[in-house]
């Protein structure tokens, strides 16, 4: 039985085309069967251009439609909006949120969107490095087999590094991703090289009191710890990062509300809590109904 006031921030419904055709309503119905009493839906979001044929797509009715076409986040908010008035009797709380792939180049096009619709929750990604997917199994060797370690290290932090510095996002998803397929490649030495690049960028994050997600997909592919690891959660605590999100990173039914808790108590090992959002301001879940709200610099 899943403990009291757990909440997930990073679900895939039916709109992002790598998901099972599960719906908006149907996730609801199952977190609350799972004890969860706040969802945020965060539906891909591709823009690359060199990509459009690729990614740059929302499913609408089990249709493929461009992601430049707002007609789909029309229907995106109104399915959202419907769930939240069915299910607010409940007392459970239903999010409207996104997840983009940063593609550097593209900010004015990702803040058209998000300045367009009222977000609860921006999460931000890398999932890809020079247009290759490092995050799928099918493409990521194409990157990683003609990469040295040293060319994904400069490439992954400085693309972060990028991302940040914008400050269009709330938090940052599964913030050492490399390490998904990358491992396969280079073994355990992929596992340190955030170290002498990743601080600074935790220190710009905390600075403008952005999120970092704890991501507990990685589990279910094998890996030993979250996204990210123990010892990154520890430098971002080190380097002033207070806000942090917990997502399943759920594509399909049965992954919603994985491990949730052990995310949880790995927060508490450092006497941190979890963050829920309300229209791009954050606030701890427990004080969440007490107005205690941050707002982002």
């Amino acid at each position: 039985m899943m403990k009291a006031a757990r909440t997930d921030y990073h679900v895939h419904p039916d709109y992002s085309i790598d998901a099972s055709p599960v719906g908006i309503r149907e996730y609801c119905y199952q977190a609350m069967k799972l004890g969860l009493k706040e969802i945020c839906f965060t539906t891909h979001l591709e823009m690359d251009p060199l990509r459009k044929d690729i990614d740059n797509f929302a499913a609408v009715n089990g249709k493929r439609v461009s992601v430049y076409n707002k007609a789909w986040l029309d229907k995106y908010f109104d399915d959202i909006a419907q769930a939240q008035e069915e299910f607010r009797a409940d007392g459970f709380q239903v999010k409207a949120g996104i997840e983009i792939g940063y593609c550097p180049g593209l900010e004015r096009e990702i803040e058209d969107i998000i300045n367009s619709y009222p977000f609860d929750f921006v999460l931000g990604a890398i999932h890809c490095l020079d247009h290759i997917a490092i995050s799928s199994m099918k493409e990521s060797p194409r990157y990683f087999e003609t990469r040295s370690l040293s060319q994904v290290r400069t490439d992954y932090f400085t693309t972060l590094k990028e991302a940040v510095e914008t400050g269009l996002f709330d938090s940052i998803a599964h913030v050492d991703l490399y390490r998904r397929y990358g491992i396969r490649q280079f073994g355990s030495e992929i596992l340190t090289i955030h170290r002498g690049a990743i601080e600074p960028i935790f220190k710009e994050m905390a600075r403008r009191e952005m999120g970092l997600e704890i991501n507990t997909s990685s589990f279910r592919r094998g890996l030993k710890e979250f996204h990210p690891s123990r010892e990154i959660v520890e430098l971002a605590v080190k380097a002033g990062v207070k806000i942090f999100t917990i997502g399943s990173d759920a594509h399909s039914l049965e992954q919603l509300g994985e491990y949730l808790d052990e995310a949880q108590a790995l927060l508490e090992e450092y006497k941190l809590v979890s963050y829920v959002f309300n229209r791009r301001k954050a606030a701890p879940y427990s004080e969440k109904r007490a107005g205690c709200n941050s707002n982002r610099k």
